[in-house]
């Protein structure tokens, strides 16, 4: 069996036990987690939980103190140059060139790559991501939604088969959010695995394949929203039933004041999920 037919059949990101501390700061406590292939997947959590620590990791921006990862089959700590042409990165700011057009800083990064007719890359990017009318205008004039896709889009010219997207939605209004959940959603339809870090739990409801939650260093739940909802009492229907969701999940794991396991909802009630009889008679 060849080593690349071996790599494919390798999980695309594998975690295991990394540790890291700034000083006296443990931020990571010996996480693990893997992704599959062509999957969104979702790490969630607070803010100071430790997320952009394990992709600046994962990305070989950060040595890890201990512990071992691979990024398509590649170790972050020895193979660091195969793990950069394998992925992309996209942080929480848009790195666009607002002087620069849409098309141009596509252009721009093909260059870099120094891939062959840059143009032609260009062009097919912003019919991917519906820009090829705003293709011609500077980014500066872009909202925010429109922004943050051409940043994905530069992020995927040369076909990194994984990316990263630190918080991808941060500062931005609904209307843009819904804009880059679709972007990421067409990612993982064409192969692209994505790991995406995220702080609101309407996200990874939205895009995720799988979701871990880090908690102070430690990744204390990891698996399908299906699963996790089980975490929950079932519900007690009258009239409507309505499903836990990840909010319900999220402090019911994590509890309010930080001891995992206790059981709560996100209103500080159990999961009654029931609707009055004036609901229900509306519904009718």
């Amino acid at each position: 069996m060849s080593t690349h037919t071996e790599r494919s059949r390798e999980p695309a990101i594998r975690v295991q036990n990394i540790e890291k501390s700034y000083k006296e700061l443990h931020v990571l406590k010996g996480v693990e987690f893997e992704v599959a292939r062509g999957s969104i997947f979702a790490l969630l959590g607070s803010n100071g939980a430790g997320k952009t620590t394990v992709v600046k990791i994962l990305s070989t921006l950060l040595k890890a103190d201990a512990g071992s990862a691979s990024v398509n089959g590649f170790d972050v700590a020895t193979q660091a140059g195969d793990v950069r042409e394998s992925i992309s990165l996209t942080g929480q700011f848009a790195a666009v060139d607002e002087v620069l057009t849409g098309r141009e800083n596509l252009v721009l990064v093909a260059r870099l790559r120094h891939l062959n007719n840059p143009g032609r890359i260009a062009d097919d990017l912003l019919a991917r991501f519906s820009l090829t009318e705003a293709g011609g205008r500077k980014a500066a004039t872009y909202s925010g939604g429109m922004r943050r896709r051409l940043d994905i889009a530069m992020s995927l010219i040369g076909n990194p088969p994984v990316i990263f997207l630190d918080e991808p939605t941060t500062g931005l209004d609904p209307e843009a959010r819904i804009e880059v959940w679709d972007a990421v959603k067409e990612l993982a339809q064409g192969g692209t695995t994505v790991l995406l870090t995220t702080q609101y739990l309407d996200e990874a409801e939205q895009l995720a394949d799988r979701i871990a939650i880090l908690h102070q260093g430690r990744i204390i739940v990891n698996d399908t929203l299906a699963e996790l909802r089980k975490l929950l009492p079932p519900a007690e229907i009258e009239y409507v039933e309505k499903q836990p969701s990840l909010e319900d999940v999220f402090f019911a794991v994590v509890g309010s004041d930080g001891a995992v396991g206790t059981s709560r909802t996100a209103n500080g009630v159990g999961p009654s999920n029931t609707t009055s009889n004036d609901a229900a008679g509306a519904d009718k």
